[in-house]
């Protein structure tokens, strides 16, 4: 494992976009006390306080995975987070979909993954997570975040916190290697948030209540409204109202 630590960069997926990929040993870590652009899901942005955060990417090589089960990747990601979140004394964590963790209702974690394919495997993946640890006050534009520090009512020393997070991250990648994939599912369908209640959500551009059911092979959000049919859902497709 190499750690690369930088002091200020636009976002660490950026930089890790611009390495010769195959060329860079498998889990290494980038991470930066500022990014000035970091990157969210479906170019958002994500705001962090400069040195309060982890902000970091991790470079992987999960050639094992087939492209169709490649949410996988996701699922062992979330969970790792929730693995440290939990052993810091956590409780009432949430993924929601597709790889966003929740403490309640409040956002503590993203995580952003772009993978590059061969043939039918992955050759590469660059995981970014942003997670909030030290971080106590957010701008009004960010909705709904929380931080380790607002829950716990410590401060966290960055660098320990992610060795500890390293430790998580490998070894929810090592269940992948195993392939232990229905212990994945499980843990992954236990935090699932808002599996089995009926919400409002936007799809199509119209209201619709609806309840999650799962997730299928593909990572797709399966849900049942109150009409009764069954609806799958690939990211940006549907968004949760209330």
């Amino acid at each position: 494992m190499e750690i690369i630590h930088l002091d200020t960069i636009d976002s660490t997926n950026r930089y890790c976009e611009l390495l010769d990929l195959d060329q860079v040993e498998e889990f290494t870590i980038v991470y930066a006390d500022e990014q000035t652009a970091g990157k969210g899901q479906q170019s958002h942005v994500w705001e962090s306080q400069t040195g309060k955060n982890l902000t970091l990417s991790l470079i992987l090589h999960p050639t094992f995975i087939q492209i169709p089960d490649q949410y996988q990747l996701h699922k062992a990601l979330s969970l790792a987070v929730v693995d440290l979140l939990k052993a810091l004394g956590i409780s009432n964590l949430h993924i929601k979909w597709p790889n966003d963790i929740y403490v309640a209702d409040k956002k503590i974690c993203g995580i952003l993954v772009a993978n590059k394919l061969s043939k039918n495997i992955l050759q590469s993946s660059i995981c970014g997570i942003g997670l909030n640890v030290n971080q106590t006050e957010f701008p009004a534009w960010v909705p709904n975040p929380i931080s380790i520090s607002q829950i716990t009512h410590q401060e966290y020393d960055l660098p320990l916190l992610l060795s500890q997070l390293a430790q998580c991250l490998m070894s929810r990648y090592q269940m992948l290697k195993r392939g232990e994939l229905q212990h994945i599912d499980r843990d992954y369908m236990d935090c699932l948030m808002n599996l089995g209640v009926e919400k409002k959500y936007l799809y199509q551009s119209e209201t619709i209540l609806a309840t999650i059911t799962g997730i299928n092979r593909y990572g797709h959000l399966l849900l049942k409204t109150s009409k009764q049919e069954e609806i799958s859902c690939q990211m940006g497709e549907i968004s949760l109202i209330s």
